[in-house]
């Protein structure tokens, strides 16, 4: 994405009946699997950082705040830079 503050991640996820999704591991392009330990928020917003917007989740992954978005079919975390 040549993006310093995005990157784009696999997502395991559990969908509800109306679609909804709810995601529950992290997949690292090396294959590494980070379990999301809690859902602290996710509603429609915009990334100040990164740019771009869509569903932000801030989830607890491993005892660290993470803040992730989903844009249509694509997943991809917010870094600090």
């Amino acid at each position: 994405m040549g993006n310093r503050f995005k990157k784009e991640i696999g997502m395991i996820c559990e969908f509800s009946p109306s679609g909804a999704a709810k995601p529950l591991f992290i997949k690292w392009e090396d294959g590494r699997k980070f379990s999301i330990d809690h859902i602290l928020d996710m509603r429609k917003a915009a990334s100040l950082k990164a740019g771009g917007s869509g569903i932000r989740y801030i989830c607890m992954v491993h005892g660290k705040e993470v803040t992730m978005f989903k844009d249509g079919d694509c997943w991809w975390l917010e870094l600090d830079g």
